[in-house]
């Protein structure tokens, strides 16, 4: 089964620590809009120290520019390829009003940044569509910049600049609150749906839990083990006259087999019931 709803919301929990209370909700708001339409992702970055932004800044550049940036005290990674052109202090994120994202594949366990994967099979690249809806819930897209395109870079900035910020202007009331209405909206419309999503996946984890639990009363093994036990069973079939080939048979018609065979059920008087078995 696809990674649920609830896993993939989990994968990014600790990166949403510091963002600004609006950039959070519109993080997870970006998560879920994207899972139902069959786009998975990931937050990898979001709020960053000054220290940590230095660093990205080091990356890609010589010694002799960092000291010309002021930053003598970095040391250069000139092998590293050029990830920003910020400075420490001069990034959204060390506002807490940006954020990076990736693609998490189906599994779950595996990040990636092909933008134009397209797991969902629907015609449209998965990245396009993770920015799109960022694009409705108010976020800026690094990759329609012109200087410096940053194609996981998502930001919200109020209208304020890295100079105010840094300065300690906060946003205004006003567009918070126009920030807020533009979230809820989509939201508002969209929580029905999720709900349902979110329903049936639970209904879905339980029955796995219930087959896992009799699969193990039965003595049947995991996933990784599935093959090897298929092979034992079905040749403790052919051995009792069950079946004769194991050609063309299901997944559903192995784990029988295979149950019957673990307790000792793998005797003549079931051919009849395998030859009238359909799965």
């Amino acid at each position: 089964m696809a990674i649920t709803f609830e896993k993939v919301k989990h994968k990014s929990q600790s990166r949403l620590k510091g963002l600004h209370p609006v950039v959070e909700t519109a993080t997870v708001a970006l998560i879920e809009r994207c899972y139902a339409r069959g786009v998975n992702i990931v937050i990898t970055q979001g709020l960053r120290t000054i220290a940590e932004q230095n660093g990205l800044f080091a990356q890609g550049r010589t010694q002799a520019e960092l000291n010309k940036a002021g930053l003598s005290h970095i040391k250069a990674q000139p092998d590293k390829p050029k990830v920003t052109n910020a400075r420490g202090g001069t990034s959204y994120h060390n506002y807490g009003v940006a954020i990076d994202f990736a693609l998490l594949l189906n599994d779950g366990r595996v990040v990636s940044w092909d933008t134009k994967l397209d797991v969902d099979k629907d015609g449209i690249a998965d990245w396009m569509e993770v920015v799109d809806e960022a694009n409705k819930l108010g976020f800026e897209w690094g990759g329609d910049w012109t200087s410096f395109k940053d194609l996981p870079h998502l930001q919200i900035t109020f209208g304020l600049s890295t100079t105010l910020l840094r300065a300690g202007q906060q946003p205004a009331a006003t567009k918070v609150a126009a920030a807020y209405a533009v979230i809820d909206k989509l939201q508002g419309e969209a929580s029905e749906d999720m709900s349902k999503i979110t329903e049936l996946e639970q209904v879905i984890e339980e029955q796995e839990g219930r087959l896992a639990a009799l699969e193990k009363r039965l003595n049947i093994s995991g996933e990784e083990t599935y093959a090897k036990d298929y092979e034992k069973a079905i040749q403790a079939a052919k051995d009792a006259g069950i079946i004769t080939t194991s050609a063309y048979k299901s997944k559903i018609e192995l784990n029988v087999i295979t149950m019957l065979v673990n307790v000792g059920l793998a005797n003549k008087a079931l051919i009849s019931f395998f030859k009238n078995f359909k799965a």
